[in-house]
């Protein structure tokens, strides 16, 4: 039973929905309007879980067969025969349906709606097309981008510039952080028949300056929350600090394309979100 249970928690991919739904809870407190609604930040984070949660389970039934040739997915509860691909369906089904539906009842429309378009971008548009194009990063990180605009209409009910620029953070911060990953596990990639950038390019080329163009459009999309009144000076001077560090970690992988460096940017890159996200709550708490 203990064995059944801690299969179907890993099925949700637990500590990448985490981080993902914390960009979504970050959001929804900057939106925040006095304190009568801080309880809703709870209801964020719970449906924001249970939607991210089901996603992570259909994603593994969607890739099963291909998680089973590559080395750093082949022990998951599928590829492993662990849990019946049928049952991982049904659970991925009814968690993702349970988010959707627990924030539109606690929170609003606009985010259930937003929610419901990240699961189907993630998942029927990105996971197929990753076996397909290198484009498919370009897609993915949409989807990845849109738990922050998630958290902020669950609290304003609307979409607005504020908004978006925190989905610009993430959609810029992304592809890095991903191409990074994919460098080092590209043999697996390649194995499992992936058709990711670093895959198609093996001398790394086209990958780097990817992470380059991405980096250099992520320093003024890091400064639009000072600019659209989110966020203040103390933001502004601090998120163009970490910005311009970012790139130069990147700049590094792109003279030196091993996989130590590629180490070094996506250790860069779980630094610097958390960082920007501290910057702007640090913000608001002292004005």
């Amino acid at each position: 039973m203990t064995n059944k249970l801690s299969n179907y928690i890993a099925l949700t991919k637990p500590g990448l929905t985490f981080v993902s739904v914390s960009t979504a809870v970050g959001s929804a407190y900057l939106a925040l309007v006095g304190t009568d609604n801080l309880y809703l930040l709870w209801h964020v984070f719970i449906g924001a879980f249970i939607a991210g949660g089901g996603a992570g389970a259909l994603n593994q039934y969607l890739e099963r067969n291909y998680d089973a040739r590559m080395t750093r997915t082949g022990l998951r509860p599928l590829p492993a025969n662990r849990l019946p691909a049928n049952n991982v369906l049904l659970f991925g089904i009814i968690l993702s349906l349970i988010g959707c539906i627990y924030l539109a009842v606690f929170t609003t429309i606009v985010a259930a709606v937003l929610t419901a378009a990240t699961l189907i971008i993630y998942l029927l548009l990105y996971t197929p097309m990753k076996r397909r194009t290198p484009f498919a990063t370009v897609i993915g990180g949409i989807a990845g981008a849109l738990p922050p605009l998630i958290g902020w209409t669950a609290m304003t009910g609307s979409i607005s510039l504020a908004g978006l620029s925190l989905f610009f953070i993430l959609f810029f911060w992304q592809t890095p952080h991903f191409l990074a990953l994919a460098w080092i596990h590209r043999e697996d990639y390649e194995r499992a028949g992936y058709k990711v950038i670093t895959v198609v390019d093996p001398t790394g080329i086209s990958a780097t300056r990817q992470v380059i163009i991405y980096c250099i459009a992520l320093v003024p999309a890091s400064l639009m929350p000072a600019l659209v009144g989110l966020a203040g000076t103390i933001y502004f001077i601090g998120a163009l600090i970490f910005s311009l560090g970012y790139l130069s970690v990147g700049l590094i992988l792109f003279r030196d394309r091993t996989n130590s460096k590629a180490r070094l940017l996506f250790t860069a890159s779980i630094i610097y979100l958390p960082i920007l996200f501290i910057l702007m709550i640090l913000d608001r708490l002292l004005h």
